[in-house]
């Protein structure tokens, strides 16, 4: 079989204009780049407003391995299948980050033929949007340490300064370092260091703000560090969200491109889930789920992390009621749960997918917290046995739960009508009862327990005083109302990457808290997770190349 890249650039796409009058969008509501993608401006945003709302559909998945699991490609595949069989449906996913595309992944656009195109621009520097996240973001940096230089009116604190630089490279010899070195002019020497812009507060903005007045308010409230009498200080204060709106206008527009099969896709906002909440715009989806019947968005890794974000954080704060959930399983990362080294997955074993099921079964019961009806999806590989997806929808029968094979990775749309005509038939049946796992006048150290305890299912959390402390004092300046953001190993229910399957009795150790005020929510930093990843020992970057012209090595 062609590989992604292969397959991508043979695609026949159409003009975008096409692709936007399937969402009844005219050449006026766009702003083109080029031939083959665009962005949806903010008047035409706003416009489709009053027309009706479609139905969200969120896939998600089991914990991650490197056997994959196939989340993007299933939720791109899900999205074919459904206007194949009559259900004008919208993909809407984030975009990629240079970091682990240089770094492990080499894509994320999905794979196979469920993909979105095109392909190379998605996964390099697409419209620009990271880069204007990461300016806005290291503006405002300069901004703080050139405030100090100037005289300090606002009394910062220079220990306190809670705002580090962002960068959308992994690079772990940046994740600590001392600015201002150099005497006077090159500013106060302190501690600070550098975060992937994945990670910036500014990329949750652009990702939870409404509208560009929304954009504003929300960059108005970021804290950027304490005054010496322990007040938080505000970009707002500083003057600088106004310059920053001005970075970030362009950005908040969604990027309008195609699925192999022509169908339209939204891809805009890239914030990691392990370290940030993990899914794509609220404008996007917003906008998409007035524009079409089913509106397929997806949330980064596992349903403990991207899930739980989806529903406690973006759905809180959009007001959306998900319609339904597709949880994507593959044979193969059964197996890694179930005990079999990578190397292994490929041979049969049905005793190893039972086993492998118990993380299936935990994602399971942790959906149906939130009341929306579910469907698994076994995203099928070349090689998974008849015993073995057996196996799988047998156990799935046994917890309540029905299991489809989608064969869309090979064959496409017409690989995946099957789950289509499930998802069709759990949202025709209007069962879902969304709720959200805790409310919003639960304590900050509450909420962090409760995430915790009854999705990472640890028998207890770990609050050091002093996380205790600046819990207490958030709440004391008005910010205990925030959802919370759990920031760990996608890996495992743990704080342990190399604990698999379904663990419990555990303790969730957290060694940090930060206060995203502008995004809206509080990151709990778990165990070792660090916002700035590093490049392993071979990174993608060695195979990604120019030949005749073309882009080769992003998969």
């Amino acid at each position: 079989m062609p590989t992604d890249i292969q397959i991508a650039r043979a695609a026949t796409k159409l003009p975008i204009t096409d692709v936007a009058q399937t969402l009844q969008l005219n050449a006026d509501d766009l702003i083109p780049f080029g031939h083959d993608k665009a962005k949806v401006t903010h008047a035409a945003m706003s416009a489709v407003q009053d027309r009706p709302r479609g139905n969200l559909v969120l896939v998600t998945a089991i914990s991650p391995t490197p056997a994959g699991e196939g989340k993007t490609t299933t939720t791109v595949g899900l999205a074919d299948g459904l206007n194949r069989i009559g259900k004008q449906a919208t993909v809407c996913i984030r975009e990629a980050s240079l970091g682990p595309n240089f770094g492990m992944k080499g894509g994320a656009a999905g794979g196979g033929y469920a993909q979105v195109v095109p392909m190379e621009d998605m996964n390099l520097h697409f419209t620009g949007d990271f880069h204007a996240v990461t300016s806005a973001h290291n503006l405002l940096a300069a901004i703080v340490d050139n405030h100090i230089h100037w005289g300090n009116q606002l009394d910062i604190d220079p220990r306190k300064i809670s705002w580090r630089r962002v960068l959308d490279v992994n690079d772990r010899a940046l994740r600590d370092m001392i600015a201002g070195l150099g005497g006077k002019p090159n500013g106060h020497p302190r501690e600070t260091g550098f975060d992937i812009t994945a990670a910036s507060e500014i990329m949750a903005i652009l990702c939870l703000a409404s509208d560009l007045d929304d954009l504003t308010a929300r960059l108005a409230r970021i804290v950027v560090a304490e005054d010496f009498a322990g007040n938080p200080v505000t970009a707002g204060q500083l003057g600088a969200d106004g310059a920053l709106t001005v970075l970030l206008k362009d950005a908040l527009q969604p990027n309008l491109v195609q699925t192999l099969e022509n169908n339209p896709a939204l891809v805009h906002g890239g914030p990691f889930a392990n370290i940030a909440h993990g899914c794509n715009s609220l404008v996007a989806t917003r906008t998409a789920l007035h524009l079409s019947d089913y509106v397929i968005t997806e949330a980064g890794f596992g349903a403990d992390l991207g899930a739980e974000k989806f529903f406690d954080i973006v759905c809180r704060t959009g007001g959306f009621e998900p319609d339904a959930v597709v949880l994507v399983a593959t044979i193969r990362a059964l197996k890694m749960n179930g005990g079999v080294k990578l190397a292994d997955v490929g041979s049969e074993d049905v005793a190893a997918v039972v086993a492998g099921c118990a993380n299936l079964a935990r994602h399971v019961e942790n959906l149906r917290l939130y009341g929306v009806p579910l469907v698994v999806a076994i995203n099928h590989f070349d090689g998974d046995s008849e015993a073995e997806v057996k196996a799988v929808k047998s156990f799935c029968a046994r917890h309540g739960v029905s299991a489809v094979v989608s064969r869309h990775w090979a064959d496409g749309g017409a690989g995946a009508e099957d789950l289509a005509r499930a998802v069709v038939d759990l949202v025709e049946a209007h069962d879902a009862e969304f709720q959200v796992l805790y409310p919003s006048d639960t304590p900050l150290a509450s909420k962090i327990e409760a995430v915790g305890k009854r999705i990472y299912r640890a028998e207890s959390v770990y609050l050091p005083s002093a996380v205790k402390k600046k819990l207490a004092r958030w709440e004391e300046l008005g910010f205990g109302n925030l959802p919370v953001c759990l920031a760990k190993t996608q890996y495992s229910f743990t704080a342990d990457a190399k604990l698999l399957g379904a663990p419990e009795g555990h303790e969730i150790p957290i060694r940090d808290v930060r206060l995203s005020a502008g995004a809206g929510f509080v990151v709990a930093l778990c165990g070792e997770i660090t916002t700035m990843p590093g490049l392993p020992r071979h990174p993608a970057a060695e195979s990604i190349r120019l030949e005749d012209g073309e882009v080769v090595g992003l998969f």
